[in-house]
């Protein structure tokens, strides 16, 4: 098994500034592809520090992932403390200062001198290129490891990482290099729940080479396939019948595949019918309405958004004076609120997700209540649920939950079927 490293660099992570999610991100992908981080280091900006984390994991890793210290600033040091580690040069790349210079004469701007320090590597450094940004990316041998040094912004990142680093660690590892990840996205199964539905699809194909995971991040779920083959031809036949497997037993709680989001597919659902959307929310800081609203062909979809806190006044801003905003929240009360919005706007749809929550302090054993509905012309479908966990549990899911009732509806599925986070 491969032994790799991760060291983050900068003064704003070591103390906790900013939430290291780089690491996070590099973590995962690797996981994806089956390597894991054996040790992971946080060095501030200072020189020494920097210095003794790179040889101590040259002498106990196979691959070690530097992040972070290629900018233009002094306090970027990752280029010199690499060539001192390496015992080599720091020369001037000509090829890399001329891209740079090019980059910015394509912003009709002029280089400033200290990004010329971007363009010095170590002399025996491979170039990693960055496609999208200043920082040059390089991987050298210091020790008994190779070593990829990565610039500190994620969308820089994110893009050497996977289409260079991950192709090279996996030819040092000596692992099949041709490898497909499979991922669903669900919402209100827990993940120890779909573990059991899911037991034994691995073993669909037995040579071991489908590794199924998770990962929770409430109130979705992902679901990860990741299988290795000897070329893509192998790989999509290996994961046909796992794929397979995992939609039956899963089933209607599979809101989208792969990059797809929940918010685009209940956009691209209503597009497919030439449709139209109001929404009204209580409690939820507008966050049905923020999650679609901003997505491209959402202008010919999204009609009106109505975000308030008082029954009282949803009531008035969808035309319904004269009801009582008093007793208990229901499922009849959504379903009015919902047809009003939908004859006021003339949307074709109209979701209506209305939250009473407790009273008191936000501890574990606070809930809401949350009653939605879904309105057209013909017709209404609305349901009730009561969510216990906290103000920003209860809020989350309400919103989850608003968002895939409407894509179940969208779907011809139905938009009740009870789900782990409910409570009786």
């Amino acid at each position: 098994m491969m032994r790799i490293e991760i060291i983050c660099t900068g003064d704003e992570v070591l103390t906790g500034k900013i939430v290291n999610t780089n690491f996070s991100y590099i973590s995962q992908k690797l996981e994806d592809v089956g390597l894991s981080v054996r040790w992971e280091t946080t060095v501030g900006d200072d020189r020494e520090s920097l210095l003794r984390a790179l040889r101590l994991a040259g002498e106990r890793a196979d691959a070690v992932i530097v992040n972070g210290g290629l900018g233009p600033t002094v306090d970027d040091l990752s280029q010199e403390v690499a060539a001192q580690a390496a015992r080599v040069e720091l020369v001037l790349n000509d090829e890399w200062l001329t891209r740079m210079e090019e980059f910015f004469r394509r912003r009709s701007r002029v280089m400033p001198p200290n990004n010329r320090k971007q363009a010095m590597l170590p002399a025996t450094a491979e170039v990693i290129d960055n496609p999208i940004g200043t920082a040059c990316g390089f991987a050298l041998d210091i020790g008994e490891a190779r070593f990829f040094f990565t610039p500190g912004v994620p969308r820089e990142l994110h893009r050497m990482l996977e289409e260079q680093i991950i192709p090279r660690l996996l030819a040092k590892s000596g692992m099949q290099t041709a490898i497909v990840l499979k991922r669903f996205h669900s919402y209100g199964l827990g993940e120890s729940h779909v573990d059991a539905l899911l037991r034994g699809v691995e073993e669909l194909v037995p040579d071991g080479s489908v590794k199924l995971g998770f990962r929770a991040h409430y109130p979705q779920l992902e679901t990860k396939l990741t299988v290795r083959g000897t070329d893509t031809d192998d790989t999509r036949r290996k994961l046909a019948p796992v794929e397979r497997e995992v939609r039956k037993r899963l089933g209607n709680f599979i809101l989208s595949e792969d990059d797809a989001t929940l918010e685009g597919v209940v956009l691209a659902g209503l597009a497919s019918r030439q449709g139209s959307l109001s929404i009204v929310e209580t409690f939820t800081s507008g966050a049905i309405a923020a999650r679609l609203a901003h997505l491209p062909g959402a202008d010919k979809v999204f009609c009106r958004a109505v975000v308030a806190r008082a029954l009282g006044e949803v009531y008035a801003a969808v035309g319904l004076e004269g009801a009582s905003a008093t007793g208990e929240l229901t499922r009849e009360t959504a379903e009015a609120v919902a047809r009003a919005a939908r004859r006021q706007t003339h949307a074709t749809h109209a979701l209506a997700v209305l939250i009473d929550l407790d009273d008191g302090a936000d501890r574990i054993d606070l809930g809401g209540t949350i009653c939605l509905a879904i309105a057209t012309e013909h017709e209404v479908a609305s349901r009730r649920s009561r969510i216990l966990g906290g103000r920003e549990w209860v809020r989350l899911g309400a919103v989850e939950m608003g968002l895939d009732c409407l894509r179940r509806y969208l779907q011809n599925l139905p938009v009740y079927e009870r789900i782990d986070f409910e409570k009786a």
